[in-house]
């Protein structure tokens, strides 16, 4: 029984939703509060941040849940150059941080670099990850996603999706 309580906390605690947020002077950004216990169950307030491969964002995992993924990149095909690409900018960015006891977290200024950030950000829950983008950035990728014609040749994968 307390297995599945976990469980449904767990799928009831997934990240989601858009924050808009402030970094401050030395580029700490603030969790929401409401995410914050799930942190901390899930990897004792660990984080890793990393770069994302395609957009100009960052992309925020528990620990316990890189930990994972990061598996799965090191276990793929170092000849093969789409996986080197990979596991070069997705660990090769990795940085290890932790929720202060305020809920904040540091972001590294090469990582802000990378995703162009300055002082304010847009933290997009993505079910077990959070993506951090400029807010500036992000809504003109907003904007470019909601002008695009969709690819009706692409949608397997959505068919059993109803909104």
């Amino acid at each position: 029984m307390a297995i599945y309580v976990k469980l449904w906390e767990l799928m009831v605690n997934m990240f989601k939703g858009i924050h808009n947020i402030n970094l401050d002077s030395k580029g700490r950004l603030t969790i929401p509060t409401k995410y914050r216990n799930t942190i901390d169950d899930q990897s004792d307030g660990k984080l890793v941040v990393t770069i994302d491969s395609e957009e100009k964002c960052l992309l925020l995992y528990p620990s316990s849940v890189w930990l994972e993924i990061e598996k799965k990149i090191n276990s793929l095909p170092s000849f093969n150059k789409n996986s080197r690409r990979i596991q070069r900018l997705l660990i090769g960015h990795a940085e290890e941080i932790d929720l202060d006891t305020t809920g904040r977290i540091l972001l590294s200024k090469p990582l802000r670099l990378v995703a162009e950030m300055s002082k304010k950000v847009t933290l997009i829950g993505q079910g077990e990850k959070f993506e951090i983008w400029s807010e500036e950035i992000w809504n003109n990728r907003v904007n470019t996603w909601r002008s695009e014609e969709t690819d009706e040749s692409d949608d397997s994968a959505l068919s059993d999706i109803r909104i």
